[in-house]
């Protein structure tokens, strides 16, 4: 999956520390209740906080792509936390005037682009998205490797090294760009996309050192607004540069010194399900994702 926290990482740059919210649910499980409860409730506005749509796309340019990964980074100002919430991209969802009405959440995309799948979202889980941003794999790796140019160490499996062909030994290894883009999109094993979120969180934790690093000293904040700009060219987003290096600047006076991850949807609050026209899915209790959505970007840091 195209490590679109990485986005997260180099625009939101300050993170310092990494703190689990959510533990990944094994896949497989089944919650007892398979009714689909759509929340049907109007958007909640956070006061003081900004709610960021990262969007990663399955492209390496190529005009039609669906959503690879999908984030909402919610960002107060004031505050020491950044909330990021991965959004499961196979959840059964209501897409605005769609014939089938439910689909997978990545269709959204797929069908209109980043304002769909962003009325998408906001429909089905009451949350109120400010701004947008969409990366593809070939500015996933030009900025992996302005970030992270001498890699980033992780344990590669015999599985992964086969299935996506890497020259590499099992274990301990350091990836950069195009293979690293690899490790992060292998899903064919038994936690197939719940994998691939948990790689995401874990290139993030390996990432935020590497970006407090570069910016910490005074040449690397003399710095900032290069890396930046540099940064901006691989995004397709509604921000403006000086909106971006403004969001910069408020992390570097006021340092981010956690970020709380959450997964939707919540353990235990899904069926695997099966429809001719969408696939294999996961069939979300809305009414119980929603709350926990809700409890969790409004609840203040202890």
């Amino acid at each position: 999956m195209l490590m679109i926290i990485l986005l997260a990482a180099s625009i939101l740059s300050g993170c310092t520390s990494f703190l689990q919210k959510e533990n990944v649910n094994e896949p497989g499980r089944e919650n007892e209740s398979s009714e689909i409860n759509q929340a049907d409730k109007e958007p909640m506005k956070l006061s003081n906080k900004m709610n960021l749509l990262l969007i990663g796309v399955d492209s390496r340019g190529e005009e039609d792509s669906r959503s690879d990964a999908i984030l909402l980074a919610s960002y107060e100002p004031s505050g020491e936390s950044i909330k990021l919430v991965s959004l499961m991209r196979d959840s059964y969802v209501k897409i605005p005037d769609y014939t089938y009405t439910y689909s997978k959440l990545n269709h959204a995309y797929y069908m209109g682009g980043k304002e769909l799948l962003k009325e998408t979202i906001e429909n089905n889980f009451g949350v109120e998205i400010d701004h947008t941003a969409v990366i593809d794999f070939q500015g996933f790796v030009k900025m992996l490797d302005a970030i992270a140019p001498n890699g980033i160490e992780v344990n590669v499996t015999s599985a992964m090294i086969k299935d996506m062909g890497l020259n590499l030994e099992p274990g301990k290894q350091k990836l950069k760009g195009n293979d690293l883009l690899s490790y992060v999109r292998f899903r064919h094993d038994g936690q197939s996309d719940f994998g691939r979120v948990d790689r995401q969180q874990e290139i993030l934790i390996s990432l935020k050192d590497q970006v407090m690093d570069e910016f910490s000293t005074p040449a690397g904040i003399a710095r900032f607004p290069e890396v930046i700009s540099q940064a901006m060219k691989y995004v397709e987003t509604d921000l403006k540069l000086e909106e971006v290096l403004s969001l910069g600047a408020s992390f570097l006076v006021n340092p981010i010194t956690d970020i709380e991850t959450l997964r939707v949807p919540v353990s235990d609050s899904y069926e695997n399900k099966t429809y001719e026209h969408a696939g294999a899915v996961l069939q979300l209790n809305f009414k119980e994702n929603t709350e926990a959505l809700k409890q969790f970007l409004q609840a203040e840091k202890k």
